[in-house]
């Protein structure tokens, strides 16, 4: 990995770490988000969503010999799972369960078109997915028996499926809360995410290949 890269990785983390910082002083004697919350329901969805990303990297990452899509792998993994920890750290902060009683997306239902119950996936013949962009138990499975060039090829289509999702997902915590640090994240997420959608459509392109249809927002 070269350098740049390495500190790109460095200050997500170190962003990570400040941001959970940065709560217990913005949001000091300001009562926390409650258990029905569009913060609660964010941070909950949103460590699901990013333990399945850090699972398809995993996967391709094993897979694959390209060094391109190996970094790009490592750098969701990383990024993502340090999120992730930013969310867990939240809800124990809030004094909240790590798994609320409503169902997932109950948080944006009526916001930015997806309601809370189970969505049909965007790929056709996908099955049922439980949150936006997420790939189905036999999509994981094709990707995880995957192997070189047609591995990189459905990585890269789930994992911009998923990053749309993720970013729909981002858009519709804007919409809902004035909470400084949670939007600062969702704000990060869509910046990032969209970069890499941009990267991985043209890594496509590179093979001969083409992203899934993009996810409906009507």
């Amino acid at each position: 990995m070269n350098v740049s890269r390495t500190r790109l990785i460095l200050v997500v983390l170190v962003a990570c770490a400040l941001a959970v910082v940065a709560t217990l002083f913005v949001t000091r004697g300001s009562a926390p988000p409650g258990d029905d919350s569009p913060e609660a329901g964010f941070a909950r969805d949103m460590a699901v969503h990013h333990a399945q990303a850090a699972e398809m990297g995993f996967a391709v990452r094993d897979a694959s010999g390209d060094a391109a899509v190996r970094n790009l792998a490592y750098d969701i993994i990383t990024t993502q799972t340090a999120q992730r920890g930013v969310f867990m750290g939240w809800l124990q902060q809030w004094d909240l369960t790590q798994a609320g009683s409503r169902p997932p997306m109950a948080w944006m239902a009526g916001h930015g078109g997806h309601a809370a119950a189970p969505t049909a996936s965007a790929q056709p013949g996908g099955g049922v997915t439980l949150m936006p962009g997420m790939a189905t138990d036999a999509e994981m499975d094709r990707l995880k028996a995957a192997k070189g060039k047609d591995g990189e090829i459905l990585f890269l289509q789930l994992m911009i499926r998923h990053h749309q999702g993720g970013v729909d997902m981002a858009k519709g915590l804007l919409k809902l809360s004035d909470r400084p640090e949670v939007r600062t994240m969702a704000q990060h997420i869509v910046d990032t995410q969209d970069s890499e959608i941009q990267l991985m459509t043209e890594m496509l392109t590179a093979r001969g290949a083409k992203p899934y249809p993009p996810l409906s927002t009507g």
